[in-house]
């Protein structure tokens, strides 16, 4: 395993481990299973553990697998404070210390400001009180360092940067983003500035390993170097030194074992030119076929009228990566093999969703878009027919 040093010289793996995707079964995540990951992470040199309040469950299993392996003084935690819940300064105590509770600790490592978008969204916490809060944190102990996530334009992530003393923070950063979000200029001005830079959806959202077009697989498959395509996507991320660690959310043991492989031989400068080559083929071939830059996040969830946006849009794009039949079984299984259908069609056009968006998506307009390419006549008469059963 490589480290890398954050702001206070602590190494830090390149790999982190993002705890969003444990396998759950019935909504519980399956604790042993998750246990035997982190555990076999953690022997591998993985030391950042990456989790939030609004991720169901997640704290209280990592808090509960740690407990049990006497394992909590040999990793970092990150948790996230979700401030869009905030409405006075005594929640920010309360679901400080509820999140202290499930993760079973006395302090968190680092501490984010879950998803800001803008400087105005930090102003508005910073009347509330955050500022002092976090100050009284640090002071005790209880919060190491303080960072941010982020979702968003450049220009916006710098002023962000500027806006407070910030210890590290978090951006979407991959090689089909390097000119969109936070993007290469973020990360270059945030190292600029001192700040350690995690990188979240390096994959963006299993996109760059599902469903890859043909001609993108064959462009990996073709150059000597054997790599999977979610290794060409961490390496090109290594191989940047303005990147301090980078997440994964893994949910098995060979995902666990693959990774840590890569983490073990990555450092910056170890692509060649024939290699940067490679990953801007790859996006090409990508982009050429992406027709919603969709990561599957699912900030813009739950709809208010039961539209399973991320799952329209994965099967909209599959539709033009993996051909009619294949999007149209997965919107139907996704989206009317269910009591309630959750397809486009149910979509009234309100744009709470877009008010959540990090990818800025004009979803209502894409959603229609979906509708018209995957709703055809047989979905329609297979809805119906779903309809029917479902009343027996």
């Amino acid at each position: 395993m490589q480290y890398r040093k954050d702001k206070y010289g602590n190494d830090v793996s390149i790999l982190g481990y993002g705890c969003m995707r444990f396998t759950a079964h019935a909504g519980r995540i399956d604790l042993e299973k998750a246990e035997r990951e982190i555990m076999a992470a953690i022997r591998g040199g993985v030391n950042y553990f990456d989790t939030a309040y609004i991720y169901t469950g997640s704290e209280a299993a990592l808090g509960e697998i740690l407990r049990r392996n006497h394992a909590r003084d040999q990793v970092y935690i990150a948790t996230k404070l979700p401030h869009y819940l905030l409405k006075k300064r005594d929640s920010m105590e309360k679901i400080f210390q509820e999140e202290l509770r499930r993760l079973q600790t006395d302090h968190v490592d680092y501490y984010l400001m879950h998803m800001l978008t803008d400087v105005k969204s930090w102003d508005r916490l910073c009347a509330l009180g955050m500022k002092e809060w976090l100050a009284e944190k640090k002071r005790n102990g209880q919060i190491r360092q303080v960072g941010f996530s982020y979702h968003g334009n450049s220009d916006m992530f710098c002023h962000l940067v500027d806006a407070y003393g910030w210890d590290f923070c978090q951006i979407q950063y991959n090689y089909m983003d390097e000119n969109s979000q936070a993007g290469v200029t973020g990360l270059q001005y945030a190292s600029a500035k001192g700040l350690p830079v995690v990188i979240m959806e390096p994959l963006r959202g299993g996109r760059l390993v599902k469903n890859l077009p043909k001609d993108a697989l064959q462009a990996f498959a073709a150059h000597p170097e054997k790599r999977s395509p979610a290794e060409w996507a961490f390496r090109w991320l290594w191989n940047q030194r303005e990147v301090t660690c980078v997440l994964s959310g893994m949910n098995s043991l060979e995902m666990v074992e693959e990774n840590i492989l890569a983490a073990d031989s990555a450092y910056p400068g170890c692509l060649t030119e024939a290699d940067q080559a490679l990953l801007k083929q790859a996006a090409a071939c990508i982009n050429a076929r992406m027709k919603v830059p969709c990561t599957g996040c699912c900030y813009c969830m739950p709809c208010p009228h039961q539209v399973d946006i991320p799952g329209t849009f994965a099967a909209y794009n599959r539709l033009y990566s993996d051909g009619k039949f294949a999007a149209l079984k997965e919107y139907f299984m996704c989206t009317a093999l269910r009591k309630n259908a959750t397809g486009a069609s149910m979509c009234i056009g309100c744009g709470k969703c877009e008010q959540h968006c990090p990818q800025q998506i004009p979803v209502r307009e894409k959603l229609q878009e979906a509708k018209k390419e995957l709703e055809g006549p047989l979905y329609r008469i297979g809805k119906k027919a779903v309809k029917l059963v479902m009343k027996y």
